[in-house]
């Protein structure tokens, strides 16, 4: 599997808040204007550092998930950035209708193949997306909860926030529980495992993603549209645990850690 497909399509809403307790040069303070999260100058733009991940992990070629109105990105990465490693492609998700929409958006890049399916606002571990490429069928990376304390960039309040799965004996996702509340994830077994979006897709995804209905906010979720390929289709989905943290680029208080982790990354496309 060497096709990854990046959700780039989001309205950046966190980002283009202000936020006065956060120093940002001319550049990074347009970026975060903008909304474009993937061209946020951390020395380069940040979804450099994505691409390179997925470069390092054995990727080769990648599509971006884009709206019609992003023309800095495809821009940037349709003709000025020059590649040695891989091969860019573009779908577009006319309207920002939620997650599943946006995967949808890629069925012809797909053409028949697995693909992985990952955030642009997210920094994954190399040895995670690499992982993904080496089982059969669906699958997804989880990541423990005390090394994304340890070693994010995202605080303790708002990672509790963020979506749990729960994993049987055999090491098969059973559910993802958005927003658990304290006592769903006492009542979880160790190691508690946070979900990021990190998905190893069969072509089932594109049936399930036409097949659910709208969430409670109007949108068509990718959990949703894995749940269904679980109890509609029987199909399985392969839960692999990482004690590494994932980097989270979601509003303007995350761009100086982020710009500290990643300090002396090499990028190699």
């Amino acid at each position: 599997m060497t096709k990854a497909v990046i959700l780039a399509r989001g309205l950046g809403t966190r980002m283009r808040q202000t936020d006065e307790n956060v120093e940002m040069t001319a550049d990074e303070a347009a970026a975060a204007e903008s909304g474009v999260k993937a061209l946020m100058p951390i020395d380069r733009p940040f979804l450099d550092y994505v691409l390179h991940a997925l470069a390092e992990a054995g990727y080769r070629h990648i599509c971006l998930i884009i709206g019609p109105e992003h023309d800095a990105v495809r821009e940037y990465y349709g003709n000025t950035l020059q590649y040695s490693r891989l091969k860019v492609d573009f779908a577009i998700q006319k309207e920002p209708l939620g997650t599943a929409d946006a995967v949808r958006a890629a069925e012809q890049f797909a053409a028949g193949d697995d693909i992985l399916v990952i955030n642009s606002d997210n920094y994954y571990p190399i040895e995670a997306l690499a992982q993904l490429r080496k089982i059969e069928g669906n699958g997804l990376a989880v990541f423990e909860r005390e090394a994304m304390f340890a070693g994010s960039n995202i605080s303790p309040e708002r990672l509790n926030k963020f979506a749990v799965v729960e994993i049987d004996s055999q090491g098969f996702m059973e559910q993802i529980i958005e927003k658990p509340d304290e006592q769903t994830i006492n009542s979880l077994p160790e190691p508690v495992c946070v979900s990021m979006n990190c998905w190893r897709f069969t072509p089932d995804i594109f049936q399930a993603c036409r097949a659910i209905s709208p969430s409670p906010r109007g949108e068509y979720e990718i959990p949703d549209a894995v749940q269904y390929i679980i109890d509609q289709l029987g199909l399985q989905f392969r839960a692999l645990t990482f004690q590494k943290p994932v980097l989270d680029m979601s509003s303007r208080a995350d761009v100086p850690t982020i710009k500290e982790k990643l300090a002396g990354t090499e990028v190699n496309l």
